[in-house]
């Protein structure tokens, strides 16, 4: 069994965006310029904000955070994305996610400008992903892509289970493995918590995307000999055993899916870094489409 280290896997693509933006530095061109727009006090996403706020200074990128209360109007916050949608300094930003209950995220995601939507939620982006067009491809997708092909993981013709459907991860997913491209060219099957025979269609997949967002959901009695496993998941379960009274879990019951399994990611330090490594990866390539 082999552990697909993500962290590692993104450490090197930071290295390698740095070699990149050292020499755009040499020539005396523009660095890439990353904006975050957090509303709210939410945990996790102040988490995840500052995480990509590190690793851009990491690797010479500029980053703006700008950092809004809970009470944000709509109104205010669509303002604020038009600011950077003209705004010439900034080549791309993101929305974090989820945003207080009062504003509507999809008018918010709309309101993106496409060729600065380096998340790759907007539905031009979208569209442009599933006719295999050149775009921004959403993060934790495009990170999975690549840790499965920097760890010559075959895919083609390989029956492909997708656990859960969601606009971020499922869908996106499903249609990234089925196109025609080195992690690819596999028969896709969707499935989600209302889906009958579960367990027998995942029983037959050679690889399982699980991002079903039910923590340990997917066990060993649910997987045959070799599979390869992705775990989008991550959630916190209650633990006396830690310090902070809880431990990180994925989608995937590690212990007994992981003594079946041929390669299986980690949670965490499994999918998570890949998806901060390929939002700086769009980043980058928003900077060259602008130079252009």
């Amino acid at each position: 069994m082999i552990i697909l280290d993500g962290k590692k896997v993104s450490n090197d693509i930071k290295e390698e965006i740095a070699e990149h933006v050292s020499a755009l530095v040499s020539k005396g061109e523009k660095v890439p310029h990353l904006a975050a727009i957090l509303v709210g006090t939410d945990g996790a996403s102040m988490t995840y904000v500052n995480a990509k706020v590190k690793a851009c200074e990491k690797i010479g990128f500029n980053s703006t955070l700008i950092d809004l209360p809970d009470y944000t109007s709509e109104e205010e916050l669509l303002a604020k994305i038009n600011e950077l949608n003209t705004n010439d300094d900034i080549d791309g930003f993101i929305v974090q996610l989820p945003l207080p209950k009062h504003i509507d995220e999809q008018k918010v995601l709309m309101a993106v400008h496409p060729d600065k939507d380096v998340d790759g939620f907007h539905p031009v982006n979208v569209g442009k992903m599933a006719l295999d067009l050149p775009t921004f491809l959403p993060a934790t997708p495009y990170g999975i892509l690549e840790l499965l092909e920097r760890y010559q993981v075959e895919t083609s013709g390989k029956n492909v289970v997708v656990m859960g459907r969601s606009h971020i991860v499922g869908r996106p997913m499903s249609i990234l493995m089925s196109q025609k491209r080195k992690a690819g060219d596999a028969t896709v099957t969707v499935v989600h918590s209302r889906s009958k025979d579960l367990a027998e269609i995942t029983k037959a997949a050679d690889i399982i995307v699980a991002a079903i967002g039910i923590s340990e959901f997917l066990t060993g009695d649910m997987v045959k000999e070799d599979v390869v496993i992705i775990d989008v998941g991550i959630t916190r379960v209650p633990d006396a055993t830690k310090a902070s009274g809880y431990r990180l879990a994925g989608d995937v019951h590690f212990e007994s899916v992981s003594k079946k399994a041929s390669y299986i990611t980690p949670v965490p330090g499994g999918v998570g870094p890949m998806t901060i490594a390929m939002l700086l990866k769009n980043t980058l390539l928003a900077r060259e489409r602008r130079a252009k």
